[in-house]
C-alpha cells in the first residue's frame, strides 16, 4: 500500500487531502497540532494514522517523524497574519515565518534521511509569492522563501532521486481564508484544491499552480514593471 504523509491535516486543504488519499486506498499519516480535529478524519477512514506534534519545534518534529517514511510527503501546514497600515509587527512576522517556512524545513530535516529513492515531497506555498500584495508582507515573504528553498532543493536532491514539487494555490475556501476581510477573486473549494494537487503530483509536476486563470493573471502581472504591479494590486487587500 502506498503511503502519504500530510502536515496541516487537521483542517483546510490538508484535511481534504487526507480524506481523498484515504479514499483512493493510500495509507495516510495525518499530522497536525490538534488531536481532536485530526480524530475527525476517522469518520471518513478509520485506518488513517494520526501524528500529533508542532512543526515549529524542531526537537518535537524530529521525535514525532522518526520512522515515518512515505513515498509521498505533502507539507501543507500554514498560517496567515496581515500587517496593517505599513506597521511592521515583528512578532507577527516571526510567527508566520516560523509556521510557513521554518516548520516545513524542520519536517524536511526529519524526513529526508528516511525517504526511499523515487519519493516525492510537495511543499505548499502560495500564488501570493508571485507578486507583492498589500498587507501580505509576512505571508508573502514566508511563501516566497519556501518557493526559493523548494526550487533550490530540487536541484540538490537529483542524485538521491528525491523529487520536489512546489504547490502554489490561489484563494481556497478554508477556515484560514474565512477570516479575510476582502474579496478573494476566483476562490475555489478545498475539494477543487485537493483535486488540482493530487492530479498534479500524480503526473510528477514540479510546480502545481492553480486555479489556472488566476495563476496566469498573476504570472503576467509579475512580468510588469513594479509601478504597474502596484496599480493592479493595491486594491486587493483593503
Amino acid at each position: 500500500m502506498k503511503r502519504v504523509l500530510i502536515t496541516g491535516a487537521s483542517s483546510g486543504i490538508g484535511f481534504q487531502l487526507a480524506r481523498d488519499y484515504a479514499a483512493e486506498g493510500w495509507m495516510v499519516i495525518a499530522c497536525g497540532r490538534d488531536r481532536e480535529k485530526l480524530q475527525q478524519l476517522h469518520s471518513y477512514a478509520t485506518d488513517i494514522a494520526l501524528c500529533v506534534f508542532d512543526i515549529t519545534d524542531l526537537a518535537e518534529t524530529r521525535e514525532a517523524l522518526r520512522g515515518k517514511s512515505a513515498e509521498l510527503v505533502i507539507l501543507c501546514a500554514g498560517t496567515c497574519e496581515y500587517l496593517d497600515h505599513g506597521v511592521v509587527d515583528a512578532e507577527k512576522v516571526h510567527r508566520v515565518m516560523s509556521t510557513n517556512f521554518s516548520g516545513p524545513i524542520n519536517c524536511l530535516d526529519a524526513l529526508l534521511p528516511q525517504l526511499p529513492a523515487g519519493s516525492r515531497v510537495a511543499l505548499v506555498g502560495s500564488t501570493a509569492s508571485l507578486v507583492p500584495l498589500p498587507r501580505a508582507e509576512a505571508y508573502g515573504a514566508s511563501k516566497a522563501a519556501l518557493a526559493y528553498f523548494a526550487r533550490s532543493l530540487a536541484q540538490d536532491l537529483t542524485r538521491q532521486q528525491i523529487h520536489i514539487s512546489l504547490v502554489l494555490p490561489g484563494f481556497v475556501d478554508t477556515p484560514l481564508t474565512a477570516r479575510n476581510d476582502f474579496a478573494m477573486p476566483m476562490k475555489i473549494s478545498v475539494k477543487q484544491a485537493s483535486d488540482f494537487i493530487r492530479h498534479g503530483l500524480a503526473r510528477g509536476k514540479r510546480e502545481v499552480i492553480f486555479p489556472p486563470l488566476f495563476a496566469l493573471i498573476l504570472r503576467l502581472t509579475a512580468r510588469l514593471p513594479q509601478s504597474w504591479q502596484r496599480l493592479l494590486t493595491q486594491q486587493i487587500a483593503r
